[in-house]
C-alpha cells in the first residue's frame, strides 16, 4: 500500500500538472499563483525533479528556455525593461545590448542572470534600473509596460535605435497615437524632438534605420510612396527610389520586384535596391551608391557601338 506524504489525504495526492499550470501563466509563474491553482509544495518539488519545470529563482517556476530574456530578468530579481523588453516582444532591434532589468528601489538579493545561486556581481551584462513603485503598477510579471519600455529606450539608447522601437510600436499596434503623444509629453524636454522623426507607416527595421540615417545626412526622405498599385519603400530627395529587400521576405517575389523597378523608372525615379544586410552592416557602401545616383549627369553621347556585357550587343 502506497504511503502518503505527511498531512496529505487521498484527494490531495491526486497529481497536479504543474507544467500545464505554469504554461497557463505564459511559461513563467510565481509559487503563490500556482498554490492558488491547487499546487502544493510536494507537487512543485516533484515537477522540478522530473524536469517538467525549472526553478528560475526562489519562488519562480518556468517552462521556458533558461536563456530567454524574461527568465534571466526574473532570475536577477526584476522585470524586463527598455530595449530588452522591446526585443522580447519581437520589436525592431539591431545588435546586441545588455540585459535591461527594472527593479524596485528597495530590491534585495539580486542574482546573476545566468545562475540563481550567484550574486548579481558575479557576471556582467546587466543594466539595472531602480524604478519607483508607479512603474511596478503596470506591465506583466516579467516585463514593464510597453510605454515604460519605450520611455526607457528613448532615454538610454541612441537616436536611430529609439526611432526604430517607436516605429515598430506604432506600426504593430502595440501603442496608438494617444499613447504615443502621452509618452512624448512625459519625456524630458530635450528628448521630445524625437516626435517628428517617427513614422507609423514604416514597415521594417532596415527601412526605419535607412530613413533616420538619410535624414541625419540632410536628405529629404519620403516612405511608402505610391507608384502604380505599389509603393516605394524610400524616396530620397524626390529622385532616388530605394527598395530594401530582406531575402526572407522577397525571394518568392523575384519577378514582381523587377516589374516594380521598371515602374519606378517609368515614373521618373532612379531605382536602386539594397538588402537589409547592407543597411545593417555596409551602410557606407549604400551611402556611396546613393550619393553617386543623386549626382546629376549629362545625357549620354555614345556614337560608337556600346557593348552590353552578357545581355548582348548593339
Amino acid at each position: 500500500m502506497r504511503s502518503l506524504p505527511t498531512g496529505r489525504t487521498d484527494d490531495a495526492c491526486r497529481m497536479v500538472d504543474v507544467r500545464a499550470l505554469v504554461e497557463e501563466f505564459g511559461g513563467l509563474a510565481q509559487k503563490r499563483q500556482l498554490v492558488d491553482r491547487g499546487a502544493a509544495d510536494y507537487d512543485l518539488t516533484r515537477a522540478v525533479k522530473r524536469g517538467d519545470v525549472i526553478r528560475a529563482r526562489q519562488g519562480w517556476y518556468t517552462t521556458l528556455e533558461e536563456l530567454e530574456p524574461r527568465v534571466r530578468a526574473v532570475r536577477v530579481g526584476g522585470r524586463l525593461t527598455g530595449i530588452s523588453a522591446i526585443r522580447d516582444w519581437g520589436g525592431w532591434v539591431l545588435g546586441d545590448h545588455p540585459l535591461h532589468v527594472s527593479v524596485p528601489r528597495n530590491a534585495a538579493r539580486l542574482r546573476s542572470q545566468w545562475n540563481r545561486r550567484e550574486p548579481l556581481g558575479a557576471h556582467p551584462g546587466v543594466q539595472l534600473h531602480w524604478d519607483p513603485p508607479v512603474v511596478g503598477e503596470s506591465g506583466s510579471d516579467w516585463s514593464v509596460s510597453v510605454t515604460e519600455a519605450l520611455r526607457r529606450v528613448i532615454i538610454d539608447e541612441n537616436h536611430e535605435t529609439a526611432i526604430a522601437a517607436l516605429d515598430w510600436a506604432l506600426h504593430s499596434g502595440r501603442i496608438d497615437w494617444f499613447d504615443f503623444e502621452k509618452l512624448i509629453i512625459d519625456l524630458p524636454g530635450h528628448k521630445r524632438r524625437i516626435r517628428s522623426w517617427v513614422a507609423a507607416e514604416c514597415e521594417s527595421l532596415p527601412e526605419s534605420l535607412a530613413r533616420t540615417r538619410l535624414r541625419l545626412a540632410g536628405h529629404r526622405v519620403d516612405i511608402q510612396v505610391p507608384v502604380g498599385n505599389k509603393r516605394i519603400d524610400v524616396v530620397i530627395d524626390g529622385t532616388v527610389g530605394l527598395e530594401i529587400n530582406g531575402k526572407q521576405f522577397h525571394s518568392h517575389t523575384f519577378e514582381e520586384d523587377h516589374v516594380k523597378s521598371a515602374e519606378m523608372t517609368i515614373a521618373g525615379f532612379y531605382a536602386k535596391s539594397v538588402s537589409a544586410h547592407m543597411v545593417f552592416s555596409k551602410w557606407n557602401l549604400v551611402t556611396r551608391a546613393l550619393d553617386a545616383a543623386l549626382v546629376p549627369r549629362p545625357p549620354s553621347r555614345c556614337n560608337a557601338p556600346c557593348i552590353l556585357g552578357n545581355s548582348g550587343n548593339l
